[in-house]
């Protein structure tokens, strides 16, 4: 019997690249400087942080080991630092290199890129976990679908940043919604809820869908099938949401975009989740 893969991606890193190549291609001089929602990085920023994803990657399917860290981790913020120190040190040198370089080396890896996750077995376990979701172990289709968001998010960022249409239809971002769920069981994991209370999450528009999350007597359980009645609604539409699920905007401000039936108190969890390493 042949596994169906939870959440299928691979076949859309094609066509987001397309589109990221498409795009700064379109751009102006100006607009690589143009500031974006990860605050501290413009949208030429933002593309050699991609750049850097697919160097790593490919790096990977040779079987190159960076160094180890030179600090201790001991915690999932002393990962978060680390991380970031990395991307700050890559992104830095980067703005060495023209635009015009920097699309080319996009164009060149991403093809090696996608081919080294066509290599992966989706079933075996993944090199990194995905730490987000509370995972010590994943398998590599959830860490493919991890790195499809990565894309996702970042393009999005540019394209927002310069006002180009945007990634928002069903095919590009539903299943980068359906992998930010993920992240719900684990930022519940210490929300006490009566047995059976079931949340129902809607991403109300087209691209949308709707989850549903439900305690149960070990944990939290994340589901898009429901049989019982849900004690608290959430309904926020896919801007608010992918701004929400990648720190873009607030806890707060994402409420306030949305609309809440049910206990309050218990929604709070869910403008908290955060499904980047952030």
């Amino acid at each position: 019997m042949v596994q169906q893969i939870p959440v299928e991606t691979l076949h859309l890193f094609p066509v987001l690249d397309k589109m990221l190549i498409d795009l700064l291609r379109s751009l102006s001089p100006g607009d690589w400087n143009e500031s974006t929602v990860a605050r501290l990085w413009t949208v030429k920023d933002i593309a050699a942080h991609l750049l850097d994803g697919n160097v790593r990657a490919i790096a990977a399917s040779w079987g190159y080991e960076p160094p180890p860290p030179n600090i201790e981790i001991n915690s999932y913020r002393d990962l978060v630092n680390y991380l970031n120190s990395l991307n700050a040190t890559w992104v830095d040198a980067m703005k060495r290199v023209s635009p015009h370089l920097l699309i080319d080396q996009l164009e060149s890896t991403g093809k090696q890129y996608i081919e080294y996750l066509h290599s992966l077995d989706p079933f075996a376990s993944a090199k990194y976990s995905v730490a987000w979701a509370g995972e010590e172990t994943s398998l590599n289709w959830f860490h493919i679908a991890r790195e499809y968001t990565e894309k996702w998010h970042h393009q999005q960022q540019i394209r927002d940043a310069v006002g180009a249409d945007g990634l928002l239809t069903n095919e590009l971002f539903y299943p980068c919604a359906d992998t930010f769920m993920y992240a719900l069981p684990h930022n519940y994991r210490n929300i006490e809820a009566p047995e059976g209370f079931t949340i129902a999450i809607t991403i109300d528009t087209i691209a949308g869908g709707i989850w549903y999350l439900k305690k149960t007597p070990a944990n939290w359980e994340l589901t898009k099938i429901n049989q019982t009645p849900f004690a608290l609604s959430i309904v926020l539409d896919a801007d608010t949401a992918w701004r929400m699920f990648t720190k873009a905007i607030t806890p707060s401000e994402a409420q306030s975009h949305s609309i809440v039936k049910g206990d309050e108190r218990l929604a709070e969890a869910f403008f908290s989740t955060i499904a980047v390493m952030a």
